[in-house]
């Protein structure tokens, strides 16, 4: 199982989260972060002066995946995301290891918490 971490631009998390719907996927999460890559910050004009933003809003999609459909998954990100303008995004494929259930499967409930 492999970890798919994409971070886009975040007007077209919509249209990527629409063109995974049928895609085989294990887990999906999704949240809001800012970062910047090579373009370093953005110039934003305010009246007349000029504000250097150092940290341009991203949305972080983590995606997890069997192995044998990576291929498949990020193509489908990347067509989607792409739009020829620097600070498309990036995405990133990493190993995943074992995880566990937090449910209780031997009774199919949450476990019981003490306080």
């Amino acid at each position: 199982m492999k970890q798919i971490v994409a971070i886009v631009k975040p007007y077209l998390v919509e249209k990527i989260l629409a063109g995974l719907k049928l895609a085989p996927l294990e887990a999906l999460s999704v949240q809001e972060v800012k970062g910047y890559g090579r373009q370093k910050n953005h110039i934003d004009q305010y009246g007349e002066s000029e504000y250097a933003l150092a940290f341009l809003p991203k949305v972080e999609i983590s995606l997890w995946v069997d192995d044998a459909r990576v291929d498949e998954v990020i193509t489908r990100v990347t067509e989607i995301a792409q739009t020829g303008r620097m600070g498309d995004g990036k995405i990133f494929q990493l190993p995943a290891t074992t995880h566990e259930a937090i449910i209780d499967t031997a009774e199919g409930q949450l476990p019981s918490r003490s306080l």
